[in-house]
């Protein structure tokens, strides 16, 4: 991983915009004073950029019987499901 950009207090009230730019991005940026580093700026969002709705690479499937309840009763027990009565 590239190592994040560094800039002093001067340097960051400065460039303030250059550095939200870089952060949209996805970067990290680092702010020092007298050369310690004492704030990271880092994106809100997580770096993963979905492009489009339907991010899934295939179809989802569902079965004609997804939703019938299980002959296992363990099944049913897990989850709270009853199969008396058809429920």
């Amino acid at each position: 991983m590239e190592a994040a950009r560094q800039y002093n207090v001067h340097e960051a009230k400065t460039h303030f915009s250059r550095i939200l730019e870089a952060v949209a991005t996805g970067e990290e940026v680092i702010i020092s004073k007298s050369g310690a580093p004492v704030a990271k700026v880092v994106p809100l969002a997580s770096k993963v950029r979905r492009t489009a709705r339907g991010s899934l690479t295939e179809p989802v499937v569902f079965h004609d019987d997804f939703d019938d309840i299980s002959d296992d009763e363990g099944f049913a027990d897990a989850f709270g499901l009853s199969t008396e009565n058809g429920r």
